[in-house]
């Protein structure tokens, strides 16, 4: 049964086509509102919801539904309107059906997925005084302990919606943990693999043959004490599940990319530059687009993405930008105020296929633009091997292997030249900029030899202690 079920239309749903959609349920169900009136319900006689619609989205992005969806549209923006149905009522999944499709039809658009697509009435017959009240009014939300905030999700791929980062932004407040638990088809987006790092959220894989396990470390899972935990034997030793060992090769590969950059809190600070400079340099072309949440649907601004995050100071902003459809490139930058100025916390990955060449050769040029012009703190790079697309599956895929490291002028000053221009054990950085307050750019690796994590890890020590 679909529980996520979307509308993709070429023009903005008007009130008495939303009208027209929630009428799916015929005249018994009733209408409520939530999130400020950001998210309209359909809701059972006794106010139980059944399906969550969230306010109409215009994507400007190219290729965001078809890198969502796998559900390419016409050239041009379209409007996302999103449905959530409740995994409680067996009806709900239709009404979402049919709520879309008659939005569709309306409009002229399509629907997610396309055998969702319903215009029928869709009474509801279920006793619902029989299944128990939901103990939280979160769209996104199906179970909810004292520690933690499950979602169901069946979609193909789960990206980092603005359901789930409201999910997670409520979860968080409360000191709850956030569990997505999808079928072991599902992979995740970089974003939502992003949020979900560090426990004790989990993306929980629930697999018909395997039971329960963790989708990005494997560890066989159970249910207890109101949340998803690893199975223990009695010395206290997890398991892997088998599903989650067998590595697939494809030859694809992803070129990652770790900065942090540091500007002075001045009224003419403009951020993203340094994102934007890393596109430019490793895909000849500027982001395609910038969001908060996915589907990414703002056409590219830095002005449009500083304005946002003055806004939300001294709060921290957390960003997503995407880059041109021909190049599978997706960034996250988290936008954070410090004593000593304001930062940019950047991940960036790129993906590649069997036949295609990352473009390593271009990292030392970036690193000296990011060290002259966009107040480079440190540069880390590297390549793994994974999917060109960058979806995450649940299974076990090979770590990145280093192949460059960066620091900013400020840094190794910091540090001390003397030190950093010589470790005892290497590499021997290359001398970028200025002689007299020079970045240093170390060479790790190609990408191939895991050995250059031990490099890697003997430059770090070496360099902390001094910091």
């Amino acid at each position: 049964m679909t529980k996520d079920v979307i509308a993709l239309t070429p023009k903005m749903p008007d009130l008495p086509t939303l009208l027209a959609g929630l009428y799916a349920g015929g005249p018994d169900l009733g209408v409520n509102t939530t999130a400020d009136g950001a998210v309209v319900q359909l809701c059972a006689s006794d106010g139980r919801p059944l399906v969550s619609v969230e306010a109409p989205i215009l994507v400007q992005v190219p290729g965001e539904t078809a890198r969502l969806l796998d559900h390419p549209v016409d050239e041009g923006p379209v409007w996302w309107t999103e449905a959530r149905a409740s995994s409680a009522v067996p009806e709900a999944g239709r009404l979402a059906g049919s709520f879309a499709g008659r939005l569709a039809t309306v409009l002229g658009g399509t629907v997610w997925p396309p055998e969702a697509a319903t215009t029928d009435v869709v009474p509801l017959t279920t006793e619902v005084s029989a299944i128990p009240v939901p103990t939280t009014a979160a769209p996104a939300v199906d179970v909810l302990s004292a520690t933690t905030a499950v979602v169901i999700q069946d979609r193909p791929l789960v990206a980092m919606t603005s359901w789930l980062s409201d999910a997670l932004r409520t979860a968080t407040a409360a000191d709850r943990a956030l569990q997505i638990v999808t079928p072991p088809t599902a992979r995740l987006t970089l974003p939502t693999r992003t949020a979900l790092r560090g426990l004790p959220n989990r993306w929980v894989v629930q697999d018909p043959e395997h039971g329960y396990y963790d989708g990005l470390s494997g560890a066989v899972l159970h249910w207890m004490n109101g949340t998803f935990t690893p199975v223990r034997d009695e010395d206290g030793t997890t398991h892997v599940a088998e599903a989650f060992k067998a590595p697939v090769a494809t030859g694809e590969r992803q070129l990652l990319l770790t900065l942090r950059t540091r500007y002075p809190a001045d009224a003419d600070i403009v951020l993203g530059r340094a994102l934007e400079a890393a596109f430019r340099h490793l895909t000849g072309a500027p982001p395609g687009g910038w969001s908060t949440a996915e589907p990414i649907n703002l056409p590219w601004s830095t002005r449009q993405l500083t304005d946002l995050a003055r806004a939300r100071a001294p709060r921290p902003s957390w960003l997503i930008a995407v880059g041109q459809p021909d190049q599978p490139a997706l960034a996250t930058m988290r936008v954070l105020r410090t004593p000593a100025g304001v930062e940019e916390d950047i991940t960036l990955a790129l993906g590649y296929g069997g036949n295609e060449t990352p473009p390593v050769h271009a990292i030392e040029a970036l690193a000296a633009e990011l060290d002259a012009e966009h107040g480079l703190i440190t540069l880390f790079t590297s390549l793994r091997a994974a999917r060109r697309d960058l979806s995450v599956p649940a299974r076990l895929d090979p770590p990145p292997i280093p192949v460059t490291f960066t620091l900013g002028h400020d840094e190794a000053r910091r540090i001390g030249p003397p030190r950093a221009e010589h470790p005892p054990f290497g590499p021997t950085p290359t001398r970028l900029g200025p002689p007299a307050e020079p970045a240093l750019h170390y060479p790790l690796g190609d990408g191939t030899d895991p050995e250059a994590w031990s490099t890697f890890q003997q430059l770090t020590q070496h360099l902390k202690q001094q910091a």
